[in-house]
């Protein structure tokens, strides 16, 4: 059927008379704005249903009405206004007598056409899956350390006496069953190595940080990419210069990097393989450090992206555990080691994978973070 003028024009008013309003009334989320002196200035129904109250009983009112001053959200808005960008968090508790308990994330942003008022929007009792999806490798990485003081306090002080038992029957023996003493031995060298490799997470200490110019540390672990691994692999680089450097350490930073780029280039399209390397700036993520209970903002943005064939749904949902690996000859400890450098770093690292782009992107503190 042919659309006539006037059928065109009817479309397009009916269009311009859909109500923004009712957009956010709709949706599912809490969704508030409150103005320079913390009043609601208006709410949609999940933020009615949340705070027991209609619109018209809370408008103009403050939020302390119904959350208690010292509410983290309320500090969260108040570093919104100072900071002046958009800012998510997860794990934050809205209690009091008039509405309960709830585990909400939040996401804070300011509204830059009136001073000073903020837009939030919670989402209730899902912790924020994104955020859950990122500290995946926590988890992993704590298990990992778990782990690697477990096996060098069991299993290296054994097969060093099983190793040395060896040697000397290796002594005693027919020359035909020597080879027998030697395949001991040499088993008993490479489970030493492996858990040699393991006790590298068993450090629960806090890391030594400091500025670290993260191109330079990108810049180096290419040069050894391209002169090992990766010697067919074409790199590409897309930086912002203007980042500033990250709080770290470099040789765990560079290790971290050197291990992805080298699932990336092992994983990259044989035909063509290409690895990009990335860097940008990131507002709004926010972690708490190791060993301290202050959440800082995570801005600088690492990437390490490969051309390959993807992540298979089955591995994603254990791809920073130990031991887990899609390649023959892998040990599984490459991304359990990242993760662990990761989270010493009091970052996150997130990944996305389809067929032919698979990143993964480290989200880090910057040096001179102010709190």
């Amino acid at each position: 059927m042919t659309q006539t003028p006037e059928d065109s024009d009817r479309t397009e008013d009916k269009a311009r008379k859909i109500d923004p309003g009712s957009v956010l009334g709709a949706l599912a989320l809490p969704v508030f704005v409150l103005d320079e002196n913390n009043r609601f200035a208006s709410l949609n129904l999940a933020a009615e249903q949340l705070f027991a109250a209609s619109a018209a009983t809370l408008t103009g009112r403050e939020i302390t009405s119904v959350l208690p001053s010292d509410n983290p959200l309320l500090t969260l808005v108040e570093q919104v206004r100072r900071k002046g960008y958009s800012i998510s968090e997860s794990d934050i508790t809205l209690e009091s007598p008039k509405i309960g308990s709830h585990l909400v994330a939040a996401e804070v942003s300011p509204i830059p056409e009136e001073a000073d008022t903020i837009a939030i929007c919670l989402s209730v009792r899902s912790m924020a899956r994104r955020m859950e999806d990122q500290l995946v490798h926590r988890n992993a990485a704590r298990s990992v350390t778990a782990m690697a003081a477990m096996l060098a306090h069991e299993v290296k002080n054994p097969l060093s006496g099983i190793r040395g038992a060896a040697q000397l029957l290796e002594s005693s023996v027919a020359e035909q069953d020597r080879e027998l003493t030697r395949l001991i031995c040499e088993e008993s060298d490479r489970i030493v190595g492996l858990v040699d490799r393991m006790e590298m997470f068993s450090s629960q200490q806090p890391i030594e940080r400091k500025p670290v110019n993260i191109h330079e540390v990108l810049g180096h672990v290419r040069r050894l990419a391209e002169n090992g691994f990766a010697k067919n692999v074409r790199f590409v680089e897309n930086y912002d210069p203007s980042l500033p450097e990250v709080l770290g350490n470099r040789d765990l930073l560079i290790q971290a990097l050197l291990n992805l780029v080298k699932n990336a280039a092992e994983a990259a399209d044989g035909r063509a393989p290409e690895v990009q390397l990335r860097t940008g700036y990131q507002q709004g993520v926010r972690l708490a450090v190791p060993g301290g209970g202050a959440r800082v903002d995570l801005p600088l943005m690492v990437g390490i992206q490969d051309n390959g064939p993807g992540i298979s749904e089955e591995m994603k949902s254990s791809l920073f555990d130990p031991f887990v690996t899609s390649k023959p000859d892998g040990k599984g400890l490459g991304l359990a080691l990242v993760a662990k450098i990761v989270d010493d770093h009091g970052g996150m690292i997130e990944v996305d994978s389809e067929p032919r782009r698979t990143l993964f992107r480290l989200m880090l503190p910057m040096a001179d973070e102010r709190g």
